[in-house]
């Protein structure tokens, strides 16, 4: 069975950036020690806006600039891009909470064998949840888990609301 690691958006904007949080900087050790660890294919995805991000529909719900394509606050956080540097990974960039090409990467790698698909990453109730149920929704009978020692939400409430969410819908927390 293949197995895929989805590294969700752990860029420095949402780690010590615009909009980064203490319980987002206390998972980046456990992040590194996941990926430096993980055997199988990895993806990583990364919030992208432009420069018109405050005249977009998220932009006008959270007036915050944040992951600007080609600023340091898109790049990936430093401990992050070190730990998979010499390891293969494929970059998602999405506009969204949720990438719908990310569903057909992971169909792409698998290459038609069975896999399991575990997530780590922030924010637990925006991004790392609607890529969860894309994922889930795409693929009902794959294994899908959230390692949720490696994903930070907004608060902690919101990011025990998401793992209870996920966990409703048959994506295994670990």
């Amino acid at each position: 069975m293949k197995k895929f690691l989805v590294v969700v958006d752990m860029q420095k904007d949402f780690v010590d950036g615009a909009l980064g949080s203490r319980e987002a900087v206390a998972i980046v050790p456990a992040v590194v020690k996941k990926i430096e660890s993980f055997d199988g294919e990895i993806f990583v995805t990364y919030d992208t806006h432009f420069e018109n991000y405050m005249q977009t529909s998220e932009g006008k719900h959270l007036p915050v600039p944040h992951c600007i394509k080609g600023t340091d606050g898109w790049q990936l956080n430093n401990d992050v891009e070190n730990a998979l540097s010499g390891k293969k990974f494929t970059k998602v960039e999405k506009n969204t909470f949720g990438s719908v090409d990310l569903p057909k990467l992971i169909e792409q790698a698998a290459d038609g064998e069975d896999f399991a698909v575990e997530l780590i990453g922030l924010c637990t109730d925006i991004c790392v949840v609607s890529n969860a149920l894309l994922i889930k929704a795409t693929f009902p009978e794959a294994p899908i888990a959230v390692d949720a020692g490696c994903c930070a939400g907004v608060t902690p409430q919101a990011h025990e609301a998401a793992l209870a969410t996920m966990a409703s819908c048959q994506i295994t927390i670990e």
